[in-house]
């Protein structure tokens, strides 16, 4: 791999480590409603899973509620156990047509699991972004072996990497003290 490939190839893989990140972020209560926090809920639906956006919209008609209302009325049975079976801890209320789900407002030691489990998610993002770190180093060693890259390219990819490596690092904690603070201030 030339230089440029290498670094091209850490930069998505670093991209798509913020993403997942970012979507574990999502899917976290904060005390408030958002779609985000149903949106990857899977649900058995003629004998496959599937996220739940993809059977209802998905709406928050108030700041405490969320609105699912199904394509497919027959699917409301399906949706409720699978908001029930997920970790989510929300009850929903069928009418037939609509799924409610009420949000109760956050106690304090629920804000500090939230709080803990924001710190476990970016851990293992730092720790992946970390890991490709390693494997693009690699490639710039195994390049400048091969005879791909002199030394001073090597050098200088390996130093590109470690600046991707920051960059997307401060992306990450940048993200989940925005998430804590969302979390305790409410």
């Amino acid at each position: 791999m030339d230089q440029d490939e290498i670094l091209m190839d850490a930069e998505e893989r670093m991209e798509k480590a913020a993403e997942v990140f970012h979507g574990q972020l999502q899917g976290l209560r904060t005390g408030r409603a958002t779609p985000g926090l149903v949106d990857s809920i899977r649900v058995e639906y003629y004998g496959s899973q599937t996220p739940l956006k993809q059977l209802a919209s998905i709406t928050v008609p108030e700041p405490q509620q969320i609105a699912i209302r199904p394509f497919d009325a027959n699917s409301i049975s399906a949706i409720s156990q699978a908001i029930q079976a997920s970790d989510v801890g929300l009850a929903p209320n069928s009418d037939g047509r609509i799924i409610r789900l009420n949000i109760p407002p956050l106690s304090t030691e629920r804000r500090r699991q939230l709080v803990s489990r924001v710190k476990e998610f970016a851990e293992e993002a730092r720790v992946s972004i970390r890991n490709i770190r390693r494997d693009a180093n690699k490639h710039a060693d195994q390049s400048q072996k091969d005879k791909l890259l002199t030394e001073d390219d090597r050098d200088k990819t390996k130093d590109e990497v470690q600046n991707l490596t920051k960059k997307f690092e401060g992306r990450v904690n940048d993200q989940a003290a925005a998430k804590e603070k969302d979390i305790m201030d409410e």
